[in-house]
């Protein structure tokens, strides 16, 4: 298999969203390509007659045929691990990716992306770049931190391509099958993770917040909350994370406060964290509970303060939702919640 061979131009954007279905290449029973879908494929190809003029993959890329095609896929199908993925739109065949789940040198753990090919009369309508999140997507669900893909150094355009999806030059070495210079580029797959929080507020309309310290974010104050365990509901997660680090059991998440995503580097993988913050009046208290400081420890959990909203407004370390005292005074607009009053001042853990 030959890494790196892009077809894909990838100009402009769609103008509307077109479904793209991507299913792996059917064989006969005896391992051949059906016939009807070979001539489709053999279209596909000989449209990229520049392409092929520059990988030389073909004898005479003005004169691409079936056979041909069918050799260089069974090539590809020869190797461990590789996959040919047929991207449909419409019914109508757009574009072909081959992909390795790893590469034959040992020290190298992430797939790679071996071709990617758009029919010519199809680019400028975002194919390539809907294929690509597809193969992330299958890499990402099968638990993958990266993908990896080489270019041939002539292709500015499958260079230009790549670059702008997020991926970097990492390298510069030949390919396995022609020894052609090519770069070799990367890029982290960012994983998506769910969680749920509760602003407790006390009767001064002082809100409980949690100092965290992570090795890769940094220290950072936010509410009480987490990740989702699985099949949990925003609702349910909340209320068993809230119970688990105050150790509060007669408090309900209230009425949904706000949603909000945030990036962030957890052991070198992007991570989009996708957050629903409920609201829940309450008294003020400590949290408390026999599992309360190894629950804290396993978190990374440094202590707590209530918080007035004054006190926000000057925190000069993050706080996690942004804005918080803004969303807690619209909160309290909209509820008729009433405070008698500016509240006493931190409470150090």
């Amino acid at each position: 298999m030959t890494p790196g061979r892009t077809a894909a131009c990838g100009r402009g954007r769609p103008t509307s969203v077109l479904s793209m279905l991507l299913s792996p290449l059917p064989l006969t029973a005896d391992h051949d390509i059906p016939g009807p879908l070979l001539t489709e494929l053999t279209a596909l190809y000989a449209s990229q007659h520049a392409f092929h003029a520059l990988s030389g993959d073909f004898p005479d890329p003005d004169d691409i045929r079936p056979e041909q095609v069918a050799a260089a896929l069974a090539r590809e199908l020869a190797h461990e691990g590789v996959e040919v993925l047929l991207a449909r739109s419409r019914g109508r065949l757009v574009g072909v990716v081959v992909t390795l789940d790893r590469h034959p040198d040992p020290a190298d753990p992430d797939p790679w992306v071996g071709l990617l090919m758009v029919d010519a009369a199809a680019q400028g309508q975002g194919h390539g770049r809907r294929i690509v999140q597809q193969v992330e997507d299958r890499f990402r669900a099968a638990g993958r931190d990266a993908l990896r893909l080489a270019v041939l150094d002539a292709n500015g355009t499958g260079l230009a391509f790549w670059t702008a999806l997020g991926y970097q030059v990492i390298g510069h070495r030949p390919d396995l099958r022609l020894g052609r210079p090519c770069a070799v580029l990367r890029k982290p797959l960012r994983r998506s993770r769910r969680a749920a929080r509760v602003a407790v507020v006390d009767p001064q309309g002082a809100v409980l917040l949690f100092r965290y310290h992570d090795a890769d974010v940094g220290i950072h104050w936010a509410l009480p909350g987490g990740g989702l365990e699985e099949g949990e509901s925003p609702p349910e997660g909340a209320r068993r994370e809230l119970r688990e680090e105050t150790g509060w059991a007669d408090l309900e998440p209230g009425p949904l406060l706000c949603t909000w995503e945030h990036d962030f580097t957890r052991m070198g993988i992007l991570v989009t964290q996708y957050e629903h913050i409920y609201v829940s009046p309450g008294p003020r208290r400590e949290p408390g509970g026999a599992d309360l400081a190894a629950e804290h420890a396993r978190d990374g959990i440094l202590g707590w303060r209530w918080w007035t909203r004054e006190e926000l407004a000057r925190e000069a370390e993050p706080v996690w939702p942004p804005g918080l005292a803004r969303l807690l005074d619209a909160w309290e607009a909209e509820s008729g919640h009433r405070r008698p009053g500016p509240g006493p001042g931190p409470h150090p853990a």
